[in-house]
């Protein structure tokens, strides 16, 4: 039998911002022999055989293909299997003492895990990547990281609602209070920065009101004043939007969105730089929170077609956008890829691409119009979440979670998640629903 081709590393030396997050004695040395294990992890898994060469010049299609796969380890399969379980045996009593080997406990890593983090890591540029069991554990994964007690967060006015729920509801209590600003303040956030600020949430475009953030102004300002900056990238993912290039420390990405692509999965990634990995990977560590293996294995299936899945997301979503655009029963589209739209500017200056969730602001029409548009609908399901291969629309309304800005939109709101649905079938669709919101009072 094929033996696993992992080594034992060296140990990597990694300064955290404060000592006083670090615990002492044996634990100590057993969570620093941890940290170094998992960022040495966060290796090219699956890239390994090719030459120095061709694996610089390999694109994102290609790298999402190769990445977290090692036939070795899977015994010649081309997909590695989910590994299951809690307890490893270790070959002796002097490795026990030591945890000198790769894999320790379940909950602490395995080969599935490890091949996911590892590729996660690549395709964002990070130092390293952890994962949780969902989107919203992956924010609460990166607060708990950046804040403590008597910190001050900045959090922008658009974020998920959950993410303000967390702020105002278990940050509160802990004793960190939140500012929320305007997400197109850019630099002017030095206004309100405080000496005890030490972390600035930004989410780019904005959950449901797509606003995007000037994300490199925020994170010179907020790292001139020693504070963590952190970015939820779920709608654009690390294909369309590089974080860490752009002055991102920690990085959140909902993976049941378009790493899943099935809608059949829940899972959070959150991914740090070299300044953050090692306190994020403590902070995680000691929350005990592993996602399952079976979700790990469906997400780096996933990965494998993501990028082509994206592409395809762009294009329809873009398409069915224009189209609304005229329509006579919209007002407008919330788009930032549509040359019209606030942060458009900044969308093309640092995005690569779209994905193909936005948002349409209808006329002026009753709840019962668009009650009867939307409950009319074949091919659109009504879903809270997005990033699937079918098609979803939701009606929304941002007025009661705003504090700094203010939603006043003119008409009635709707979020769409385009799917792979023909686009065509698609207005077809719409359309009829359309005549049923111009037909109802």
């Amino acid at each position: 039998m094929a033996q696993p081709c992992y080594r034992l590393p060296r140990k990597i030396t990694v300064i955290a911002r404060s000592d006083a997050t670090k615990p002492s004695g044996g634990l100590e040395r057993f969570l620093d022999r941890f940290v170094s294990l998992a960022m040495t992890a966060n290796r090219q898994v699956g890239m390994a055989k090719l030459s120095n060469e061709t694996r610089a010049s390999l694109r994102s299609r290609s790298r999402l293909v190769l990445l977290g796969r090692d036939s070795e380890q899977s015994q010649g399969f081309v997909n590695l299997p989910p590994f299951r379980g809690s307890t490893v045996l270790y070959p002796n009593a002097a490795t026990f003492e030591s945890n000198a080997q790769r894999y320790t406990y379940g909950r602490r890593g395995t080969p599935t895990t490890e091949a996911l983090s590892s590729a996660w890591s690549d395709i964002s540029g990070a130092a390293g990547t952890v994962l949780v069991p969902s989107g919203l554990a992956a924010v609460v994964a990166a607060l708990m990281t950046a804040l403590g007690a008597g910190d001050h967060l900045l959090m922008t006015d658009s974020a998920y609602g959950p993410s303000r729920a967390f702020a105002n509801k278990t940050l509160k209590r802990m004793g960190v209070e939140t500012t929320y600003y305007d997400p197109q303040i850019g630099a002017g956030i030095e206004a309100l920065m405080r000496p005890n600020t030490k972390a600035v949430f930004t989410e780019s475009p904005g959950s449901l009101s797509f606003e995007i953030q000037d994300v490199p102004a925020i994170a010179e300002v907020a790292h001139a004043r020693g504070a963590c900056v952190i970015l939820d990238n779920t709608w654009a993912t690390p294909l369309f939007f590089t974080p860490h290039a752009h002055g991102v420390d920690l990085t959140i990405e909902a993976g049941t969105k378009y790493l899943s692509g099935h809608s059949d999965l829940l899972l959070g990634l959150v991914s740090a730089n070299g300044a953050w990995f090692e306190r994020l990977h403590r902070a995680v560590g000691m929350m005990g929170i592993p996602p399952g293996p079976e979700d790990l294995f469906l997400a780096l299936r996933g990965l494998r077609t993501m990028e082509l899945r994206l592409r395809e997301a762009e294009r329809q979503g873009l398409a069915l956008a224009r189209w609304l655009q005229v329509r006579p029963e919209v007002m407008r589209v919330i788009h930032p890829a549509l040359p019209d739209n606030p942060g458009h500017a900044i969308w093309k200056r640092d995005f690569t691409g779209s994905s193909g969730l936005f948002s349409v602001v209808l006329k002026p029409a009753s709840p019962a119009a668009v009650a009867a548009m939307l409950d009319g609908l074949e091919l659109f399901g009504l879903g809270a979440s997005w990033g699937g291969y079918e098609s979803l629309v939701i009606p929304f309304d941002c007025t009661a979670h705003r504090t700094a800005t203010k939603w006043a939109p003119g008409g009635p709101t709707l979020r769409c998640s385009v799917g792979l649905e023909d686009i065509e079938d698609l207005k077809a669709d719409l359309d009829r629903g359309f005549a049923r919101l111009r037909a109802t009072t």
